[in-house]
C-alpha cells in the first residue's frame, strides 16, 4: 500500500505494514521533549502515576529556553524542578543556561531528531522536526508524563495535505515567507489535525534551515505535523551533527487528502498583519507601517542563515534611532559562529542588542516585551492580541530580510530599498 511520510513513520513505529488515515495506533517513541514550562507539569504527573524511572534516558530531552536565564523568582523554581529531576533520572539531554538554546534549534543542531524518528514534545512548535524527515508533533504536559514512563503514545493517523512549490523564488524570499503565504491560502485552521507534506522543485532548492521554519509554522496552520523528505541536504545537514543517517521519502503514488499546486516565481517577501498568522500580504501592503521593536530569533528564525540574512542588511548601516531591535541566536553554538562570522559585530555596530538564546519575547515573556500601542515587526511565528506584551500591542511577522530592513527605516519596508 502507498504511503504518505506521516503514514510511513506511524506505520514502523507502531509494528504495521501500513496504515490509513483514521487509523488507531499505539506507536514507539524516539524522542520526547520539555521545556522549562511544560516539563515541571508533565513531571508532577510522572509522580503521581507512580513511576519509578523513566523509560529510557536518552531518549528524553529536557531543555530551559523559555525564561531562562530565569526572569524572576517563579521561573528560577521551575528551572530548579527541572534540573533536579534531570539529574535524579541522570537525563543525558537536559541543557540549562550555557549549554542550552531554544529547543527547536537546538535539538536538530544536536542530531536528536532523524529521518522516520516519531517525536513528541510537550510543545506546539515540535513539528519543526518535520524538516529532518521525523513524525513530530506537540502534546499535552499529561502525555509527556506516560511517554517519560512508558515509551509510547497513540495517535490517530492523520490525513495528508500535500504542497508543491514551483518556480524559482525572488531575492529576498525565503522558506519564512513560502509557509506564510501558504498559511494565508488555506488560514489558520486550514490542516487541522492534518499533516503538511511539502515537496516541489522549490523545495528542492531549500537550504534545510528554511525548511526547519516552514515545519516549525505548520501548527499555525492547525496540522498535527509538517514534513519534508529527507534528501541528500537533509543527509548532509545530519552529518554536521555526527549522525549517518539515510534519507526517506513519501512513495510516489500515495494518496492526498489535498494536492496544493503553488507557482510562486512572482511571490514577494511576505508581512503577516495583526492578529493571526493568516494575514500574510505582500511587504509592499504593508509600507509605511511605522514599527517601534524588531525581534530577529526564536524558533522560527534564530539560525544561522537567518542571522546571516538580517547582518547582510544591516551591515555598514544603523536600525533607525526610534526603533529597539533585538538579535536572539538560536542556541550557543549559532551564538558562537555568529561571533566567528562577524556577524555579532555588524549588529551592534548597527545598534542591536544581542541576547543569549532564549525564547523571550516570543511568547511576551522577557527580554522585549511591548507597551500599549506599540508595533512589533518580528521573525516569530504568532502574532495573537498580547502576544508579545500590552493586549494593545501590535505584532507583524516577517523573515530576517524585512525584519532587518525595517530597523533600519523605522517602517515596514521591502528589503531592497534599504539595500539601493
Amino acid at each position: 500500500m502507498a504511503q504518505t511520510l506521516a503514514e510511513k513513520i506511524l506505520a514502523r513505529h507502531s509494528g504495521r505494514d501500513s496504515v490509513k488515515p483514521d487509523d488507531f495506533v499505539m506507536a514507539e517513541l524516539d524522542l520526547v521533549l520539555g521545556n522549562d514550562i511544560t516539563a515541571p507539569v508533565a513531571i508532577k504527573e510522572f509522580r503521581r502515576l507512580g513511576a519509578k524511572t523513566v523509560f529510557d534516558k536518552d531518549k528524553i530531552a529536557l531543555i530551559c529556553d523559555h525564561f531562562t536565564p530565569n526572569k524572576d523568582i517563579l521561573a528560577a523554581e521551575q528551572v530548579k524542578y527541572v534540573r533536579e529531576f534531570a539529574r535524579e533520572h541522570n537525563i543525558t539531554h537536559f541543557y540549562d543556561v550555557g549549554d542550552m538554546g531554544i529547543e527547536h534549534c537546538l535539538i536538530p543542531e544536536k542530531g536528536l531528531a532523524q529521518p522516520g524518528y516519531l517525536i513528541i514534545g510537550a510543545d506546539s512548535h515540535t513539528c519543526t522536526y518535520g524538516a529532518l524527515g521525523s513524525f513530530a508533533t506537540g502534546v499535552g504536559s499529561t502525555d509527556m508524563a506516560a511517554a517519560m514512563a512508558i515509551g509510547k503514545a497513540w495517535f490517530r493517523v492523520p490525513h495528508t495535505q500535500r504542497f508543491n512549490f514551483k518556480g524559482k523564488l525572488r531575492p529576498f524570499v525565503t522558506g519564512k515567507d513560502l509557509i506564510l503565504y501558504t498559511i494565508g491560502k488555506i488560514g489558520v485552521d486550514g490542516a487541522r489535525y492534518q499533516a503538511m507534506e511539502f515537496g516541489g522543485e522549490v523545495v528542492s532548492e531549500l537550504s534545510v534551515e528554511s525548511r526547519l521554519t516552514m515545519a516549525n509554522m505548520a501548527i499555525e496552520a492547525g496540522a498535527k505535523a509538517g514534513l519534508f523528505a529527507a534528501d541528500a541536504k537533509t543527509v548532509e545537514y545530519l552529518k554536521k551533527a555526527g549522525k549517518d543517517v539515510e534519507g526517506l521519502h513519501p512513495d510516489p503514488d500515495a494518496s492526498y487528502h489535498k494536492v496544493y499546486d503553488f507557482d510562486v516565481s512572482d511571490l514577494e517577501p511576505q508581512v503577516a498583519f495583526p492578529h493571526l498568522p493568516e494575514n500574510a500580504k505582500s511587504v509592499r501592503e504593508a509600507k509605511g507601517i511605522k514599527v517601534d521593536q524588531v525581534v530577529v530569533g526564536s524558533c522560527t528564525n534564530g539560525r544561522i542563515e537567518d542571522l546571516r540574512q538580517a547582518a547582510e542588511v544591516l551591515r555598514g548601516r544603523k536600525v533607525h534611532r526610534d526603533v529597539r531591535m533585538i538579535v536572539i541566536p538560536g542556541t550557543q553554538q549559532i551564538y558562537l559562529q555568529a561571533i566567528q562570522e562577524g556577524l555579532v559585530q555588524t549588529f551592534i555596530e548597527a545598534g542591536a542588542a544581542v541576547s543569549t538564546p532564549t525564547c523571550g519575547p516570543c511568547l511576551g515573556g522577557h527580554m522585549g516585551i511591548l507597551a500599549s500601542g506599540e508595533v512589533a515587526i518580528s521573525t516569530t511565528n504568532r502574532n495573537f492580541v498580547g502576544r508579545m506584551g500590552h493586549p494593545q500591542s501590535a505584532v507583524y511577522l516577517a523573515g530576517p530580510y524585512v525584519a532587518a530592513a525595517s530597523a533600519v527605516a523605522g517602517e515596514i519596508v521591502h528589503p531592497e530599498e534599504v539595500l539601493s
